[in-house]
């Protein structure tokens, strides 16, 4: 039997027909996932590779180009879940570099394309391609009236309740005397830190973990409900501002340089890291700096767009079918990378979720070894057919959890055998069951010791109780030997206790005895969060918090009345409701409180009293490595004072706190003029000791 040819491989000559209409239905389905769906299947390099080939045989063979191919359209159909708008101004996409190469190819085509009617120097505005999810805003009269997706350049979806949620797109232009109308381009995204909460949330909660921050950002913009979207943070970076022909022009800057100061007059975020170059090596230059650098950011980028800064010369290159001939998308190589399925193992997490997992061949990616990659779910494994044995491509974004996301079967071992996925928890022995409505398996066995011993570390966890020195090494001792079964037990071990445990001293103990006691002046917030009530993340805690502020509040509610409060759903509010109905969770109420944690909103008081003037409303950045601080804990410090912790340096940034390696945010401040404070300095300023 012959094997299936791979898609990727190029043909022989005479099948060049056939090649062109495998590559058309290929990328033409791909696009309808990725655009319309929002469920990509084909990863982003794999998809660039067979465009570009399918490009290269229609230029090589021009009788080959059809009207259908994805060559010959802007993008694909809008999703019909919104109302369809069209564009005041159409959206193009961009064409790709991937290499220095290609990138003054592109020099030379716009050069020619410019038949010799170019100014004796050309500048060029540099800005992170931010993978995210582009938007279109309209205001008029300086009133946002509208915000779409792009869909297909020229509709896309009316999602304005969603846009109006996004703290960083102004409702009302900051401008005396705006234009009748102005069209704004810019990228919705998902900070890092948001992306990993939400997942954490939805891990909670037993859903399906979003594969990036891209997907994430579109998933949201799409929601129906406009709560769910003002609950996920989406930011925003603005990049163009356009005035449709029949307002006066007078008011628009002449350049692309001056444009992003524009739109950051008039109250956009614009990415403060960009550059005005003054020669594509300098351009070269800026892509250098960021390869590396762009780890350290707190949203992904995959590239830098370059464009021609003069309106003027934009004018007069104007469009081929699909790009503008004055800008280019210089991306970053696909951070993927294959390796060989050696074993397929599952965990079994707090709430019982029985998670696969494929252990790897060790291999380099995103800066880091990578050795496991989730699998998600049972579905998922049957899906993609993965097996022990297999080649398979794992993805890894800046610091996301690496996932496969193919598998080689033209190279798969012969004998290989499905895998069958475990109907006992691998842990207590329990059937394990799956929801009717959901697509993870579960132990539902509470006295399971995984379920026991995920509660306890997510209990003792940072963004929880941060109790310092409680990890999974000392909580399985513990559950070996009988000493807790609740995290209540917790607050009622003893010196003899710990000292009978395997390696446990008396200084370690006393340490952690210590650290349990610190951890009872956590606020409220925290407590409920460290419950692990299924759907409460650390978001949906605060805001249950600050709402209801005693934990009898909480208690008594009914589930409609939990779900008045912004952002929390009837999910959210029932699966509140009926944990607090069971005697089991009433009793470890009480012996908690009985211990001295805080069930009431007290603890934002004395918050509130150690803010100093120093700090109160200021703005900090920190790079680099500290000598003893953990990131984490100076952001905590900050806060707890009163202070702001952004992630990129600008004019409004007060303070950059500087340590070992610190990169190209030290330049930028010294660049800006903006004090450096060293770990030292930072404590002193927290301290009052300034």
């Amino acid at each position: 039997m012959s094997k299936e040819r791979n898609p990727s491989m190029p043909p022989e000559s005479s099948d060049l027909s056939q090649r062109a209409q495998e590559l058309r239905n290929l990328l033409q389905r791909a696009s309808y996932e990725y655009h319309v769906l929002d469920s990509p299947t084909l990863e982003d390099a794999v998809y660039d590779q067979l465009y570009r080939e399918l490009q290269t045989l229609e230029e090589q063979h021009p009788e080959l180009i059809t009207a259908d191919s994805p060559t010959q359209r802007v993008g694909e159909k809008p999703a019909t879940q919104f109302t369809s708008v069209r564009h005041h101004i159409p959206l193009y996409s961009l064409e790709n570099a991937f290499n220095q190469d290609e990138l003054k190819a592109w020099e030379q085509r716009w050069q020619r394309a410019a038949d010799g009617d170019i100014p004796d120097s050309v500048q060029y505005v540099c800005e992170l391609k931010i993978d995210g999810s582009a938007l279109a805003l309209t205001y008029e009269d300086g009133l946002l009236v509208r915000g779409a997706t792009r869909g297909n350049g020229i509709e896309g979806e009316d999602i304005t309740q969603n846009v109006r949620t996004i703290r960083t797109i102004p409702l009302r232009l900051d401008w005396a005397a705006p234009p009748k109308r102005l069209e704004i381009r810019g990228e919705a995204f998902l900070p890092l830190d948001v992306f990993e909460q939400i997942n954490d949330e939805r891990a909670t909660a037993g859903d399906p973990l979003f594969a990036n921050p891209r997907n994430a950002a579109a998933g949201t913009l799409r929601q129906l409900d406009s709560r769910v979207v003002a609950k996920r943070r989406l930011d925003f970076f603005a990049y163009t501002a356009l005035f449709p022909e029949d307002n006066d022009r007078s008011i628009a800057t002449d350049n692309q340089w001056d444009s992003l100061e524009q739109l950051h007059s008039i109250g956009f975020r614009v990415n403060p890291n960009r550059r005005l170059c003054e020669s594509i090596d300098d351009v070269v230059a800026f892509y250098e700096d960021w390869s590396s650098d762009r780890h350290d950011l707190p949203y992904l980028t995959d590239g830098v767009v370059v464009k021609i800064n003069s309106f003027a010369l934009q004018q007069t290159l104007g469009f081929t079918q699909k790009f503008p001939r004055w800008a280019i998308a210089l991306k970053y190589p696909a951070e993927e990378s294959p390796t060989l399925v050696e074993n397929i193992s599952v965990n079994v997490g707090r709430t019982g979720a029985v998670t696969p997992l494929a252990e790897l061949r060790p291999v380099q990616l995103a800066g880091t070894t990578v050795s496991r990659a989730t699998l998600h779910n049972r579905d998922f494994i049957a899906e993609l057919d993965i097996r022990v044995g297999d080649t398979v491509i794992v993805r890894k974004a800046g610091e996301i959890i690496p996932e496969v996301v193919r598998v080689l079967k033209e190279l798969r071992p012969d004998g290989t055998q499905p895998y069958p996925f475990p109907t006992e928890c691998p842990v207590c022995g329990q059937p394990v069951v799956q929801p009717e409505d959901e697509a993870v398996t579960r132990c539902i066995n509470r006295s399971c010791p995984a379920i026991l011993k995920g509660a306890l570390v997510h209990w003792a966890s940072r963004g929880a109780l941060d109790i310092n020195g409680l990890g999974e090494k000392w909580v399985d001792q513990f559950l070996s030997r009988d000493l807790i079964q609740t995290v209540a037990d917790l607050y009622t071990l003893t010196e003899d206790d710990l000292i009978q445990v395997e390696r446990m001293g008396k200084k370690s103990a006393q340490n952690l005895l210590d650290a349990l006691e610190i951890s009872k002046q956590q606020p409220w917030s925290r407590v409920l969060f460290g419950l692990g009530i299924r759907h409460v993340g650390s978001v949906n805690a605060q805001l249950l918090a600050e709402h209801f502020t005693t934990v009898e509040a909480l208690q008594s509610a009914m589930p409609e009345t939990i779900e008045t409060v912004y952002g929390i759903g009837p999910e959210i509010a029932q699966s509140v409701y009926q944990w607090f109905q069971v005697p089991a969770n009433q009793t470890l109420i009480q012996r908690l409180k009985d211990a001295g944690l805080q069930f009431a909103g007290a603890a934002s008081v004395q918050q509130a009293e150690q803010q100093n003037e120093a700090i109160a409303g200021k703005t900090f950045v920190l790079t680099g490595t500290l000598p003893n601080l953990k990131r984490d804990e100076a952001k905590d410090l900050i806060q707890q004072a009163g202070g702001k912790v952004t992630g990129s340096v600008s004019k409004k940034t007060d303070y950059v706190v500087v340590g070992e390696d610190a990169g190209s945010k030290q330049a930028k401040a010294e660049q800006l003029g903006i004090p450096q404070l060293s770990e030292v300095q930072l404590l002193a300023l927290v301290e009052g000791r300034s």
